[in-house]
């Protein structure tokens, strides 16, 4: 099986190709150069080049408040690029992965995770646009495609919160984070994992395609994931203080709770996703890591 990983570039395109490498897989990584999903000529050039068996798309204008004053650009990454790469898949006869957002959904709940089937309901530009893409995916190559919906990404290549906090916990010796959003941290090589897992059942049968979530089991405020990211470091979490979002008023409103549910795993026989502390307690020190690298003096 041959994979293509679009927006190779990216936090969690890094990890989709590094987890395809690991298994063995045939891997053609391709960035925005070399792959651009708003252009046709560019997306079908790469799947006449490289002919892929399945294509994980990871490429995504994900800059949320940015999206309020520049939809028309956002729906042209989220909505119209996800919509050439499915009918090229469907030319081709390949089988596509598509990563969403949380933020498809109102951010209404209160008690109980959204399932994959819940109504949406976007309330931002960006989740508009990311609804876009899914139901393109899903129209234009029903039966051979998967949404996978993810929220509050970490990992080690790129900027997220986790790191954000890192380093903050190094220069400050008290924070206000948000504690009245609640959601699910989730590691980007755990995510990899699953899409690495959830791939080659497509198409095998009924049930694996559709809409799938992505993101760690549990839930946290971020108030909560800034300070078991303190205890982690080795930090007093108590630095940590509580405040509300009116501290912190943006552009695009932010969801009040984003917690999903994973039901759909256990029909195509794979497990939930496990618990978010368990996955920073494992991706805290690689991100670390490579912190120290990026700040270790050059010779």
């Amino acid at each position: 099986m041959k994979w293509l990983v679009a927006g190779a570039d990216g936090m969690l395109g890094h990890d989709m190709a590094a987890e395809l490498t690991r298994r063995g897989a045939e891997v053609v990584a391709l960035g925005h150069a070399g792959l651009d999903v708003t252009g046709a000529d560019s997306v079908e050039s790469a799947f006449a080049a490289h002919r892929p068996d399945l294509v994980v798309n990871c490429a995504a204008y994900t800059a949320v408040d940015d999206a309020e004053t520049d939809e028309e650009r956002a729906l042209l990454i989220n909505g119209e690029g996800p919509r050439l790469l499915a009918r090229a898949a469907a030319r081709h006869g390949a089988r596509l992965v598509h990563v969403s957002t949380d933020y498809v959904f109102d951010g209404d709940a209160r008690t109980t995770p959204y399932p994959e089937d819940h109504p949406t309901g976007p309330r931002t530009a960006y989740g508009r646009t990311k609804l876009a893409g899914e139901r393109a995916v899903l129209t234009e190559l029903p039966g051979a495609s998967a949404v996978v919906r993810t929220a509050w990404l970490y990992g080690t290549h790129g900027r997220s919160f986790v790191r954000t906090m890192t380093e903050l916990e190094a220069d400050r010796d008290t924070l206000d984070v948000v504690d009245d959003q609640r959601g699910q941290p989730t590691w980007s090589a755990d995510l990899a994992a699953r899409i690495a897992d959830l791939g080659p059942r497509i198409g095998r049968d009924g049930r694996a395609h559709g809409v799938f979530h992505g993101t760690s089991s549990g839930a946290a405020t971020w108030c909560e994931l800034a300070r078991e990211v303190f205890r982690l470091l080795g930090a007093d979490p108590g630095r940590v203080r509580p405040t509300t979002s009116a501290a912190f008023v943006r552009p695009a409103p932010r969801p009040a709770y984003s917690v999903l549910g994973h039901g759909r795993w256990a029909e195509v026989g794979l497990r939930p996703p496990r618990d978010w502390r368990e996955a920073l307690a494992e991706g805290l020190p690689h991100i670390r890591a490579e912190m120290s690298t990026k700040d270790a003096p050059v010779y």
